[in-house]
């Protein structure tokens, strides 16, 4: 048996209630915005390359190359660099930056605790930190600040288990996944704790809205669909329901958000063949 792993980007309409190509239905994950929201940048499925283009798909330039696999990539705050996690076979996943106009990728922290994967940075607002953790599942993961101007690398205290931190705008909190993806959770920096946001059910690829007052995951509470919860703490709502829907991405499925906090989720289009051959000895 053959196939062809594709995705198609679509974006949910809130009015139409529908979901839609978006970017021409381009088959990538990993979708992010600049702040001024005049470009993207995305990992291409199923090759994990990064790209970044206008919001309108032109001026599109390839960011990295195998043997990196991009996964997770970020826009600094000032829109001159993209973070991202990549992986390279047989070895733990690393965090690098490059320039939004090109160049070689540069790893971050290297020659630190080499067998420590490393997952989906993000940047503190004011550009000078980048959050970020352990692979999902990992017990040892936690959630760890990397202080740019002076390399040094903080863990936020206890946040052992968790993983996929999130950044508020305003710089008070990071949500993270809580351990098995079951639940999220919110740190304060001011009480220097953490805070239940929702136990109910699988909560993934948590991504918050653009002005900060609510944190969208991909879940399973009353059922497959996408979620948001206010920050910093409310009732968990749905927004869109998933039943019949088939997703796909580097991990199986992805979640993120447009500048308007539609939805983008990655659709399932891929083929699969069944082959027959005729096989004689010489």
């Amino acid at each position: 048996m053959a196939g062809l792993l594709r995705g198609e980007l679509d974006r949910y309409d809130s009015k139409s209630r529908t979901l839609g190509p978006y970017l021409g239905g381009i088959s990538a994950g990993g979708v992010d915005f600049s702040k001024d929201r005049e470009w993207v940048a995305y990992a291409s499925f199923p090759d994990s390359t990064l790209w970044r283009c206008k919001a309108d798909g032109s001026d599109k330039l390839q960011l990295s190359y195998p043997p990196l696999q991009a996964v997770s990539p970020r826009w600094s705050p000032d829109g001159k660099e993209i973070a991202f996690d990549a992986i390279q076979p047989g070895k733990p996943a690393r965090i690098y930056l490059v320039s939004a106009d090109g160049g070689a990728p540069h790893e971050l922290m290297p020659g630190v605790n080499e067998s420590q994967s490393r997952y989906d940075p993000v940047w503190s607002p004011d550009g000078g930190s980048i959050a970020f953790g352990g692979q999902g599942g990992d017990p040892d993961s936690a959630i760890h600040v990397l202080d740019l101007k002076t390399g040094h690398v903080s863990t936020l205290p206890g946040s052992k288990g968790l993983f996929h931190p999130r950044w508020s705008p305003d710089g008070c909190y990071i949500a993270a996944q809580a351990p098995h993806a079951l639940g999220l959770r919110l740190f304060d920096f001011k009480t220097q704790e953490w805070s239940v946001l929702t136990n109910r059910g699988v909560a993934a690829f948590p991504s918050r809205s653009h002005e900060g007052r609510y944190l969208y995951f991909l879940g399973a509470v009353t059922g497959p669909g996408v979620y948001r919860i206010r920050i910093p703490g409310g009732k968990v709502e749905q927004v869109l329901d998933l039943k019949g829907f088939q997703m796909t991405g580097y991990w199986g499925l992805w979640m993120g958000l447009t500048p308007d906090d539609s939805p983008l989720l990655l659709k399932d289009i891929g083929t699969q063949d069944i082959v027959s051959m005729d096989f004689h000895a010489p």
